[in-house]
């Protein structure tokens, strides 16, 4: 019964595959199932970044990224957003995997030995959120979005600086300092957002809010976030004891551990990039030189980067872009301008040379895809608390897109060619 079942099920299957369009025409691609359109897509992303990097030595998550960007809604309409779904929980992972290398490369003891570096944290990421607000409300956007914008602006997107990291593997303070500064300012935006999020919620103005639920919600979140991402660095350090020291099983143990951290995250309602951040540094800590993370946590994780890339493409968006230029320029001048203004002016004291500023000035350039998130249709906005103006969000997706599709190239940019922190 089972056999036959599954038999009728294969040739209705194939079916009505022979009596849609061929799958090699554009027609045939848009009614393709979704995970095999998808599955597709990544071995064309694959190609195609390799193809980029050796035509233009641009780093390989451009052609990954641009390959989605055409196969999405705002080109060729191969695939819709809401078609990622089933790919989330791989995409989360991505995500996580990433994270998580990039607070194990953490060192908090930096932080104290200099603390003008300290300050230079606080401040590029501070400096940037406060010009971004200061620009779109001069062109007349709504205050409490303008500072939601400038909240999401403080970060540089971890995924697009580990991921050319691993690419050019440079060599040197410059790129230290990216992997610190990126790490900072992606804590130090969540906690803007929630404190954005108190504050409007507390705001007279929004009749039936009450802003001490979101109070408790964010000391929920920060608290059980960094409790969360303790106790998974913790249990590294103690299971890493009992798993032989090879690569390979470390990296599987790290990968269990990230998928268990994220799902209790997203189970419990906390930050994800906040726990596994935070998993990365105790774990450094707690076992030092004993452990070993290898790039995207091994070849699986090297493939669902494809595939994160790819989703960042789809996710990409430009629509109304003639009629909000001028507060999508605004987001990305005055966010430059920020980091910027923080980077050079503590150079000297933090001990960076001016050159060197430049180039992590430029280093820090991709934006997070924070904003993509909070948007998606797929994610939802907070139900409790009023949606920010429509026009701004969209501005600052635009501003997304185009400082994620254009990212990998000011990391490397800055890292290899300004710096000149090459490998070796």
């Amino acid at each position: 019964m089972s056999v036959s079942f599954h038999s009728q099920t294969l040739l209705s299957y194939v079916a009505s595959a022979a009596s849609s369009a061929p799958l090699y025409t554009l027609e045939g691609l848009r009614s393709a199932d979704p995970v095999l359109g998808l599955a597709l897509l990544m071995i064309v992303a694959l190609v195609a970044g390799e193809l980029v990097h050796r035509l233009t030595r641009l780093p390989r998550a451009v052609g990954q990224m641009l390959v989605g960007a055409l196969a999405s809604p705002l080109a060729m309409r191969l695939l819709d957003r809401t078609d990622l779904d089933p790919w989330k929980p791989l995409i989360d992972l991505a995500v996580g995997m990433l994270v998580f290398e990039l607070g194990s490369r953490i060192r908090p003891r930096w932080l104290i030995d200099n603390p003008w570096l300290t300050l230079s944290c606080i401040c590029e990421a501070a400096f940037a959120g406060l010009a971004v607000t200061w620009a779109l409300m001069l062109l007349g956007a709504p205050a409490y979005s303008a500072v939601l914008a400038g909240a999401v602006a403080m970060s540089t997107s971890p995924v697009i600086t580990m991921t050319v990291i691993h690419e050019a593997q440079p060599r040197g303070q410059v790129t230290e300092r990216v992997l610190m500064m990126a790490a900072l300012n992606s804590v130090l935006a969540v906690l803007a957002l929630k404190a954005w999020r108190v504050v409007v919620s507390a705001d007279a103005a929004a009749p039936g809010v009450d802003w001490q639920p979101a109070l408790v919600n964010a000391v929920y979140v920060l608290a059980g976030s960094f409790l969360l991402g303790a106790a998974a660095g913790i249990a590294l350090t103690y299971l890493a004891r009992w798993v032989p020291r090879s690569t390979t099983s470390l990296a599987v143990l790290q990968i269990a551990l990230v998928v268990l951290a994220a799902m209790l995250a997203a189970q419990w309602m906390l930050s994800p990039l906040l726990a596994l951040l935070l998993a990365g540094v105790v774990a450094r800590a707690r076992m030092s030189h004993h452990l070993t993370v290898e790039p995207q946590l091994g070849s699986a994780g090297a493939a669902l980067t494809v595939l994160l890339f790819l989703s960042i493409g789809v996710l990409s968006t430009l629509d109304d872009l003639v009629r909000l230029w001028p507060w999508v320029l605004a987001i990305l001048l005055a966010r430059l301008l920020g980091k910027a203004a923080a980077v050079f002016a503590l150079a000297r004291p933090s001990g960076l040379g001016w050159h060197q500023a430049a180039a992590l000035t430029l280093a820090l350039q991709p934006m997070t895809n924070v904003a993509v998130l909070l948007a998606a249709t797929t994610f939802g906005w907070p139900g409790e608390t009023p949606a920010p103006d429509a026009a701004m969000l969209q501005s600052l997706l635009i501003a997304t897109t185009l400082m994620q599709l254009s990212g990998p190239w000011w990391t490397q940019l800055g890292l290899s060619t300004i710096a000149r922190e090459t490998k070796g």
